[in-house]
């Protein structure tokens, strides 16, 4: 199926796709404003225990949701489903967008494509052991098969998508393994993706994930070696962050002159995360741990940096 359906119309949306803070919801009328609100449901348990609610879309979001939606109402294809099932992600209700997906696949039974956004999904709302189904049975699906460009839901500057369906399964495969503290796993999957990646992007993410599963795994040597050849004038497009952090890793760039940005976003996140992860493998626990606490006290609790801040800090700290 081409993945490019309604990509000029979605490419516009996900310009505009943000978040904010606010509470969602009218006040009540004074006529019911005695009654009780009704609490509303969490969308996940944080690896610390916590119960995590869905932060309410900006307008333009819901926007962005509604026309999605109605598109996929009036052509109810896989293709829109899917679409669909992304945006209500990006308004911040995981649970909504599994319940999409588990829909999909019950009207198309396997499919690779809903089984590697429900597997990313499952991620956000930190259930592991279900992401990890999904993404080993899409990846044993598309093994050997002619690899598709998979459009971004919020495009880079370039407008130029950088992942594929097989490189985007593997990459959330990996980070599922890694999540748990499965990093033989993580570090499998994550070598595989460094090995095979066909531009600097997909190498940068990948080599970032794949250093520290092998770090978390004393292999040292061999993480070295993964980032040895990350150079500073590699031309990327997108995933900047990654880029710094294995430039931190490979001592291009000195740890004293990264800093992690109090606005960050979800990108900045998984900066702060491996700038914090560093530490640890330095001997700095005390910084780590601050760091680590930082993101957890943050408000984009789905970002991959915050969740493997939770992760982590819940198995080294609590």
């Amino acid at each position: 199926m081409n993945r490019i359906t309604n990509l000029t119309l979605l490419f516009c949306l996900a310009l505009v796709c943000t978040y904010c803070s606010s509470p969602t919801g009218n006040k009540k009328t004074s006529d019911i404003e005695t009654e009780e609100p009704e609490a509303p449901a969490h969308q996940a348990v944080s690896f610390l225990g916590d119960k995590l609610y869905q932060i309410a879309p900006s307008d333009r979001a819901q926007a962005n949701l509604d026309s999605v939606k109605a598109m996929y109402e009036a052509d109810p294809t896989l293709d829109n489903l899917i679409w669909f099932g992304r945006f209500t992600a990006y308004a911040g209700d995981y649970q909504g967008s599994i319940d999409i997906y588990t829909e999909g696949l019950d009207k198309y039974p396997n499919d690779p494509w809903l089984l590697r956004h429900r597997g990313h999904r499952y991620i956000s709302i930190r259930e592991l052991d279900k992401a990890i189904a999904d993404l080993e049975l899409g990846a044993s699906l598309i093994a050997g098969k002619e690899d598709i460009v998979e459009p971004d839901g919020a495009p880079n500057a370039a407008g130029i998508p950088i992942g594929s369906l097989q490189s985007n399964m593997g990459y959330h495969l990996g980070l599922a393994y890694y999540l748990k503290g499965d990093y033989e796993n993580s570090a499998r999957v994550y070598g595989n993706e460094a090995e095979t990646a066909d531009n600097v992007d997909k190498l940068v993410s990948s080599t970032h994930w794949y250093y520290m599963s092998l770090r978390n795994l004393g292999r040292d040597e061999e993480a070295a070696a993964a980032v040895a050849d990350i150079t500073a004038n590699m031309e990327i497009i997108e995933n900047f962050d990654y880029h710094k952090l294995c430039l931190l890793y490979n001592g291009t760039t000195p740890v004293e002159s990264m800093t992690i940005d109090k606005d960050r976003g979800s990108a900045g996140d998984a900066l702060a995360y491996g700038i914090g992860n560093y530490h640890l493998y330095s001997g700095d626990t005390a910084k780590a741990k601050e760091i680590f606490q930082g993101l957890i006290e943050g408000p984009v609790w789905a970002s991959f940096g915050h969740i493997a801040a939770e992760a982590h800090y819940a198995q080294v700290f609590k």
